[in-house]
This record gives structure tokens, C-alpha cells and sequence, in this order.
């Protein structure tokens, strides 16, 4: 698709990969090995895959980023170097840096680079300084609006340029999990399981819940609010303001959350911007995209600084807030193309028609369809137990690898 904007989407997985094309992505991210900041939450790709994945977002038209963006110690220069050198080889558009070692040993071999949000990029001046080295910054993510305006509104009276000779572009988080550290930096993982945030070991114990004790051995539960678990930021109904402030891309977090997820946001934010581009960016478009994302893992939303807060809000349960939950029926089986009919193995629970499924796989990405009609054994059924062989109706291929899911609703 062809636009000023791009929309970048996560993939932790093939999966994720495939259903973000699916869904309308400009460009995806991704990371491999351990040098990256979700080195624990995802399943990261190895140095193999930079291959396939390079071909992918070509065949796709469609730009891959590598995520380079931890703190790094001397022991780790040797390994960034094998990853920055393999990603140049293999044709992975470009490496999104935080430590200056990779920008300075990318820029040595002609690698593009994109700054990361650990970088805490949150003045002009800083942008005239890492546009040595890169054409797309990345700004903090508790910047407001005005602040990004006003950045946006300054890289162009300078005419600050990066390595490419363009304008330096904005880009700003626009869905997904907010930390409670600034732009992400933070100890308390270290600190309680020695696993460094900033090395990609988060374990999110901010997450939990806690028990409040006083010099006198009194305590109370902090039972109305996790008092450190941010709620996942939402700006799709101010996705104006923020393209009109001069963002030229929007990021989606989530290399860790399911394929499902990843498909649901972009396809919802592909759609505002595409809404936003034809003057028909309207409340009751709004108020459906939002719907939808809250079928998907969502801990609440809130619209984070950009509007002006000073400080965040907070969850008030555990774990997600989705409206939906899915449930593993079957594996696939085979596809007829000239009948457009899948076949799948019930392996779990039953499934009846009318349920809302979705399928999922490393080439197949995401499917999701209502079931109009299903045949057990060739013959026309209302339901599919355990241990059946059963199709239907699909208007893409699948594979055996693929998997079928019911989404029912979250209790």
C-alpha cells in the first residue's frame, strides 16, 4: 500500500509475521538471539530465518526492522556484529538501535538504522544528533502531542536531515503495553530475579499485585489498583490529532501477545489511518474499532501522556481485559482448493455451526470466519466432537501445521 504513513506491526512469530501482512502492515519488527527487548517474552527468530523473512516483506512489499536495542557490555560487540552483518547480507531493511555501538558499526557498514524509544528521544536537539546516523527516530513515550508537534514542526524549519538526505521522520508507540519506567527503563526485575529489563529479561512482577507492610509490621492489600501495571495505551480515537502533530509512523507493540492480537490491531489501525487519509475518520468508526480491540489481550486503555497526563493510570485486575477468548478445537488436515474446503481433526471440546473460529499458521497467518456449514465424514452436520474429521468452508488455503480456535465469550 502505498502511503506517507507506515504502519509498523510486531512479530514474535511466522505467524504473527504472515497475519500482520495479512492485515494491512506497511513494515514489521522482530528479534533474534538475545539482544533485544523481548528476549524473554517472545519466540524470538535466529540468525536462519533473516533469510526467509527478508523475502517475505520483499514478496509482500513490505519493510522488516530488526530490534538491536538492548544495553550492551563488551562481550556482547561480537554477536551484535554477526547479527548487524547477517541483517545487511540477507536484506533486512534496517536495525532499530539504542546503544551506540550498533549505530556506530551499522553506519560503518551501511546499515539503516532506526532509533529506538530507549533512546529517550525527547528534544530537537537530541533528533539533530542521532540523525548522523539515522533517517527515523523513534520518540519517548511520554512525550505529549504538543511536544511532538513542536519536534515535528523544528526538524523541518532546520531541515534536519539523516543519512539518506530526507527529513528526519517521527515515530511514536500507538498501541500495546505501557511501562511504568520511563521509556521502558527499569530495575526492579534485576533487582528481585536478576533478570535485567534493559538486557530483554523483564519478568513484569510489576504486574502483580502487592501487600503493603508499615515500620510496625501492619499490613493492607492494595486491592483496588496494581498499583505499578500500567494499562495498555489506545490512541485510536485520537489518531488524528497525532498524525496531524507531523508522526509518519505509527508502532504497534506486542511481539509478545498472540496472533490473533496482532492481526485485530493493525487490521483496526490500518483502517483509521486509511479512514483518516479520506476524510471519513468519524466517532461511530470509532466506537466499532474500539469494540473490536477489546476482544483481543488488553489489560484496560487509556491514551498515556500524549494528551497531557502527568502520570499513568492503572489496571485494577490481573492478567487481560478481552471480551474473547479462544479455545484449541483442531488441527489441520488437508485443503481442497478446487472445492475452497478445508479439513481439520477435532482434537478438543466440540464445535457447532454458528461459532466464530479462527485459524492460525506459520504461512497461513490468520483466518476468521462464522461457520455457515459443517460436514463430519463427507455428510452435513450440526456439530463436530472429539475425534472427528470434519471441513468447511474457506476461502484460503491451510496447512497441516495450522490450528483451529473457537472464540467464545471471556466469562
Amino acid at each position: 500500500m502505498n502511503r506517507t504513513i507506515e504502519l509498523m506491526a510486531p512479530a514474535g512469530s511466522y505467524e504473527s509475521l504472515m497475519a500482520a501482512i495479512k492485515a494491512g502492515c506497511n513494515s514489521v519488527y522482530f528479534g533474534v538471539e538475545q539482544l533485544n527487548m523481548r528476549a524473554r517474552s517472545s519466540n524470538n527468530f535466529t540468525l536462519d530465518d533473516l533469510k526467509r523473512i527478508a523475502e517475505i516483506g520483499k514478496e509482500h512489499h513490505v519493510k522488516t526492522y530488526l530490534t538491536l536495542n538492548t544495553i550492551l557490555y563488551d562481550h556482547d560487540i561480537s554477536l551484535m556484529k554477526s547479527i548487524v552483518n547477517t541483517a545487511k547480507e540477507n536484506g533486512i531493511t534496517a536495525i532499530i538501535a539504542a546503544d551506540h555501538a550498533v549505530m556506530n558499526y551499522a553506519k560503518k557498514i551501511g546499515m539503516e538504522i532506526h532509533i529506538s524509544t530507549q533512546a529517550n528521544v525527547s528534544n530537537i536537539d537530541t533528533i539533530e544528533f542521532y540523525a548522523n546516523f539515522a533517517d527515523v527516530v523513534v520518540l519517548a513515550r511520554e512525550l505529549s502531542l504538543k511536544q511532538v508537534a513542536d519536534i515535528a514542526r523544528e526538524i523541518k524549519r532546520r531541515e534536519i536531515t539523516g543519512p539518506s538526505g530526507k527529513l528526519v521522520e517521527l515515530e511514536i508507540f500507538a498501541h500495546g503495553a505501557l511501562c511504568m519506567a520511563v521509556s521502558g527503563k527499569c530495575y526492579m526485575s534485576l533487582h528481585t530475579n536478576y533478570a535485567s529489563a534493559n538486557r530483554g529479561a523483564c519478568i513484569q512482577n510489576c504486574r502483580r499485585s502487592y501487600v503493603v507492610t508499615d515500620e510496625e509490621g501492619n499490613e493492607f492489600e492494595v486491592d483496588n489498583e496494581f498499583i505499578m501495571s500500567a494499562k495498555d495505551l489506545c490512541t485510536i480515537d485520537f489518531l488524528d490529532k497525532i498524525l496531524d502533530a507531523g508522526v509518519s509512523v505509527l508502532k504497534i507493540e506486542g511481539r509478545g501477545r498472540s496472533v490473533d492480537y496482532v492481526y485485530t490491531v493493525v487490521q483496526c489501525y490500518n483502517e483509521a489511518i486509511e479512514a483518516y487519509l479520506n476524510n471519513n475518520y468519524t466517532p461511530e468508526k470509532i466506537v466499532k474499532w474500539k469494540e473490536r480491540l477489546s476482544t483481543v489481550f488488553n489489560r484496560g486503555f487509556w491514551d498515556g501522556y500524549y494528551l497531557g497526563r502527568k502520570i499513568g493510570e492503572w489496571c485494577d485486575e490481573n492478567g487481560s481485559k478481552s471480551s474473547k477468548r479462544k479455545i484449541y478445537i483442531a488441527k489441520g488436515l488437508k485443503y481442497f482448493e478446487q472445492a475452497q474446503v478445508g479439513e481439520f481433526k477435532c482434537e478438543s471440546h466440540t464445535l457447532s455451526v454458528g461459532d466464530e473460529v479462527i485459524v492460525t499458521g506459520p504461512t497461513t497467518g490468520y483466518l476468521q470466519v462464522i461457520i455457515d456449514e459443517l460436514r463430519v465424514d463427507g455428510k452435513p452436520a450440526q456439530k463436530a466432537e472429539k475425534g472427528d474429521v470434519f471441513t468447511l468452508a474457506l476461502n484460503e488455503k491451510i496447512r497441516p501445521s495450522d490450528k483451529l480456535y473457537k472464540l467464545v465469550p471471556e466469562k
